[in-house]
């Protein structure tokens, strides 16, 4: 079973396959995300109860499954709140949409998983009339549309997706990405945040958060290298993704192909962005080839 670790006098984490935070105040508690579904969302509300603290409100980093999964269960057991940032709020409360973008298309059964899809929850837009005092927040988008790091009185910040600790690199390297630009921007602005603890969603937290920053930007680099070479040959994407995945022995499966090709296709724009890739056309075939 998970257990709740505490950082700081309002400020705590329940560890788990994804880490989620708990800021108290006065009997009140709200969390930094929730959880892939009902059983880790039970978890949470055993944790609540021993502590006899009441859930207010939840408030996602951003909205893929294993963050946003639970909240239509807790929602529905307290009536708490949900808040998440533009257009992650909607995909909240319409979670077909993300197996939809990430397929291009009507997805089938199995890739509408939990894994995926979140259970559909009412969710509002954040701001910081929401917010509990001592609770801020500020954006650091590129993994999902949008992403968001909280701050708590205490000095810690729970950083979502941004950053995975080097273990975690080297077993999955093709790292979900919606936006790269975006997210190595991100990735420059943690560099120069100041905190106590910073608590990944799936990492152990850390008091220094510019290692972490440095080895996921290396990553993207080098990522971005091997696309480049694969790319030398004017190639198709499922050629990139095949060859992707066979560059980080990476298996095939149904989902694999869902995050490993729409990351795929960032990279592409980012480096046709900066002039290092280009689209061709083979008759009515569109490829990628190296500048």
């Amino acid at each position: 079973m998970s257990g709740i670790h505490r950082l700081g006098d309002r400020t705590y984490y329940i560890d788990g396959t994804t880490n989620v935070g708990i800021y108290e105040r006065d009997g009140k508690c709200f969390l930094i995300d929730a959880g892939l579904d009902k059983s880790f969302g039970k978890t949470i509300l055993s944790v609540i109860a021993e502590r006899k603290w009441k859930l207010e409100k939840i408030f996602l980093t951003h909205s893929h499954a294993d963050h946003a999964g639970a909240c239509a269960y807790l929602k529905e057991q307290t009536g708490c709140m949900v808040y998440a940032a533009g257009v992650c709020a909607q995909l909240v409360r319409y979670p077909f949409l993300i197996p939809t973008t990430l397929y291009g298309g009507f997805p089938n059964e199995k890739m509408r998983s939990k894994f995926i899809t979140p259970a559909a929850c009412e969710c509002e837009e954040i701001s910081e009339s929401n917010l509990p005092e001592g609770l801020s927040f500020m954006h650091i988008d590129g993994h999902d549309f949008e992403q968001i790091a909280f701050k708590t009185s205490d000095n810690v910040w729970f950083v979502g997706d941004a950053v995975c600790d080097k273990t975690t690199i080297n077993r999955y390297k093709i790292s979900f990405l919606y936006d790269v630009r975006a997210y190595l921007g991100s990735l420059e602005r943690l560099m120069s945040v100041k905190g106590n603890v910073f608590v990944p969603s799936h990492s152990a937290p850390v008091n220094d958060i510019k290692t972490l920053c440095m080895e996921n930007t290396a990553n993207v680099f080098e990522v971005c290298g091997v696309i480049k070479k694969i790319c030398e040959s004017a190639v198709s994407i499922d050629e990139i993704i095949e060859k992707l995945l066979d560059e980080f022995n990476i298996r095939l499966y149904i989902m694999q192909y869902e995050l490993v090709g729409e990351t795929a296709r960032s990279y592409l724009s980012y480096l046709a962005e900066k002039g290092e890739i280009e689209y061709v056309f083979d008759g009515n075939k569109l490829l990628w080839k190296t500048v």
